[in-house]
């Protein structure tokens, strides 16, 4: 058996809230939220832009019991978005609508964030998908946290190749897979983490943000205001991953919970053999991240241990026969071993700019081809959820 903590899982993922007609976003959470509310409580929840939906799993024991979560929930936005004449739609960017003419979600947090934030809060009109590990709250389990993030760190530019699915913006092909990244990291506190030696070293740098004012609002403690890749939550005993944008369909969102907590067991399974992943510098961690945000599956990634660029298809196969030894365990064999289906068929990002090329070669206009985008990305989003 493999020797970890629970690991947990448990995904919260955001979707655009798209007009039935133009596949414009529209600002109509409220609407969606009260029917959706009715059905799943406050697993469903507003965000930053009216035009945004949050959903959130349960905490579950495995893949499986994910899985069956996320079917659910996709399918009650989707009914209550279809009730409203509008459509759930799961990408990191929408590829033609703009930050000016979304409304701001009521609320004392969204306004703190932009009055703090300003024009850069203004543009996050952007989705993710975070995934976390349950690992427990005790003393223990929270330098076990820290321990455990600073490994995983080499990985996360990796697990963004395989979510990528954000191409456009503001109607524009912007020639990245993940324009959403480079929109994030505009904020403060995001990216990839620093090293940490200790949780108190981390709990410190908590306290002097929080000393300081830069976690809430007149000098408020609020460590959900450093948005790094990868972050403990010492609250709730979770590691929670958020480098990956919002995967398009069901499949993908699975493959990349299934292969972050593979990832996971395996460095526990180092641990308890006194072994772990090399630590590499930050500096060289963002290196991997630009060219995962920018060329996704089809380009290469620096591998540190050899000082060479190695394409990421080969990188990904590696990775598979890492975590060989513990995906059985898990129970996630099938899910983890997708990252081939979507290196051989594409990410959502790549799907995208295939229709849209496509398209512009049938004689479309831009504006044409990026309405069929839309097309896909809401026939995707939805597809293997019907009840």
């Amino acid at each position: 058996m493999i020797p970890r903590p629970p690991l947990t899982l448990g995904i919260e993922e955001e979707y655009m809230i798209v007009d039935a007609e133009s596949r414009a976003l529209s600002s109509s959470v409220s609407e969606i939220m009260t029917r959706g509310r009715e059905r799943v409580g406050d697993q469903i929840k507003a965000e930053f832009m009216q035009s945004q939906v949050e959903v959130g799993s349960r905490v579950c024991r495995d893949i499986h019991e994910v899985r069956r979560e996320m079917t659910h929930l996709r399918r009650v936005v989707s009914e209550a978005a279809r009730e409203s004449n509008k459509r759930i739609a799961a990408a990191g960017t929408h590829p033609f609508s703009k930050v000016h003419e979304q409304t701001i979600t009521e609320g004392e947090r969204y306004r703190d964030l932009y009055a703090d934030m300003q024009y850069v809060a203004r543009r996050l009109l952007i989705f993710g998908m975070h995934v976390h590990l349950g690992f427990g709250t005790d003393d223990a389990m929270h330098e076990l946290q820290i321990d455990i993030m600073n490994q995983l760190r080499y990985f996360l530019p990796h697990i963004l190749t395989i979510t990528t699915s954000s191409p456009f913006w503001h109607g524009r092909n912007t020639g990245l897979k993940s324009y959403r990244s480079v929109i994030f990291e505009n904020l403060p506190r995001t990216g990839i983490p620093p090293v940490f030696n200790s949780y108190q070293e981390y709990d410190h740098m908590v306290e002097v943000f929080h000393k300081v004012g830069s976690l809430a609002k007149g000098g408020g403690k609020d460590p959900s205001r450093i948005w790094w890749d990868v972050r403990p939550s010492p609250r709730f005993g979770t590691l929670e991953v958020r480098v990956g944008d919002v995967c398009t369909t069901l499949d993908e969102a699975m493959c990349a919970a299934a292969v972050i907590q593979a990832i996971v067991a395996k460095l526990l399974k180092l641990r308890a053999s006194n072994q772990s992943w090399r630590l590499y510098r930050t500096e060289f961690i963002r290196e991997n991240k630009w060219r995962a945000s920018r060329y996704g599956i089809e380009g290469d990634l620096v591998d540190y241990g050899i000082e060479r660029a190695v394409p990421v298809t080969r990188l990904w196969e590696e990775i598979l026969a890492l975590v060989d030894d513990v995906v059985d365990d898990l129970g996630s064999r099938r899910d983890v071993e997708y990252v081939r289906t979507i290196l051989a068929q594409g990410t959502s990002a790549d799907r995208q700019l295939a229709t849209y090329f496509t398209a512009l070669d049938d004689g479309c206009t831009e504006e044409q081809a990026q309405v069929l985008v839309m097309d896909r990305i809401i026939s995707e989003t939805v597809q293997g959820i019907e009840g």
